[in-house]
């Protein structure tokens, strides 16, 4: 079972309305009782620069939910 999720979508993502579709992301997650930190990043797309930006963040929330479980 998931525990919880993070997820950073880039409001600017071209692939956001026609192939991402957070929204279901975080019905999925409601209904199953997951809960889901859905961080959406204005101007922000699908890039490098977006997935550069984030790395770090996401890193360290890992790394302290890893912690947690050892």
């Amino acid at each position: 079972r998931v525990a919880e999720l993070l997820v950073d979508q880039g409001e600017a993502d071209s692939f956001l309305e026609s192939q991402l579709k957070p929204e279901l992301l975080e019905a999925a997650c409601a209904e199953a009782g997951i809960p889901l930190t859905l961080r959406r990043q204005p101007g922000y797309d699908h890039s490098y620069s977006f997935v550069s930006t984030f790395m770090a963040d996401h890193l360290a929330w890992h790394a302290e939910r890893l912690s947690l479980a050892a």
